[in-house]
């Protein structure tokens, strides 16, 4: 698989929905790849990517982001508090904010440097003991006191279960974000991107798809 097939079945899901392309961002998710395949990505032009820890990509974004003007690094994986503050440094957007202390800790630091990224609210839709995320009852409260802290709420994000349909996951995300006015959707991956896109996704993650399978885990 590669960039320009996966952009060709974008463009298709995104007729067959009746939905305009520009809709949709692709993030291409570069977490453990190697250098010269995410610099190949980039070299073809394209800009979205996402990682999923920030000691990662502190390592080999800043760089990047300075060569390649326009880059736009979306944070997918779980944030400690700890690590807030150079992740606001380096992200634009954060999909994995799932409890208010977190967003009080990102507001902080957003006061003191003056920058603040987008943030989506990550939510266990499957209800799953190992998986970040809050419950889907306890959405529309943690989205009313992240917008109480002056926080630019963008969306919703989930991770369905693996072994179940995604399609009543992404609808659940879609009727939250609608019942919360919140304009996007971090939803889908390499696997199921397409019923994403049909549901409503305004933001898709795909990896592997793009980048070849993952060298190390």
């Amino acid at each position: 698989m590669s960039l320009n097939e996966i952009e060709r079945r974008v463009v298709q899901a995104c007729s067959d929905a009746g939905r305009d392309r520009s809709e949709v961002s692709l993030i291409a998710v570069s977490k453990v790849q190697p250098q010269d395949r995410v610099e190949a990505v980039l070299e073809a032009g394209h800009r979205a990517f996402g990682e999923n820890r920030v000691q990662e990509a502190q390592g080999k974004w800043p760089a990047w982001k300075d060569r390649f003007t326009g880059t736009e690094l979306h944070l997918l994986g779980p944030l400690q508090s700890n690590k807030v503050r150079p992740a606001l440094d380096l992200f634009d957007v954060i999909h994995s904010v799932d409890r208010l202390k977190l967003g009080r800790r990102i507001a902080d630091i957003a006061s003191e440097v003056g920058r603040a990224p987008a943030l989506f609210v990550q939510v266990n839709t499957g209800d799953e003991d190992q998986k970040a995320g809050v419950a889907v009852q306890g959405v529309d409260d943690l989205v009313r006191d992240l917008r109480a802290l002056d926080l630019t709420v963008r969306g919703l994000m989930c991770i369905p279960p693996v072994d179940q349909d995604p399609a009543p996951h992404f609808k659940t995300l879609a009727d939250l974000a609608a019942r919360n006015g919140l304009p996007d959707l971090s939803m889908g991956m390499s696997a199921d991107f397409e019923t994403a896109i049909a549901l409503g996704a305004t933001h898709i993650r795909v990896g592997s798809a793009i980048f070849g399978a993952r060298t190390t885990g």
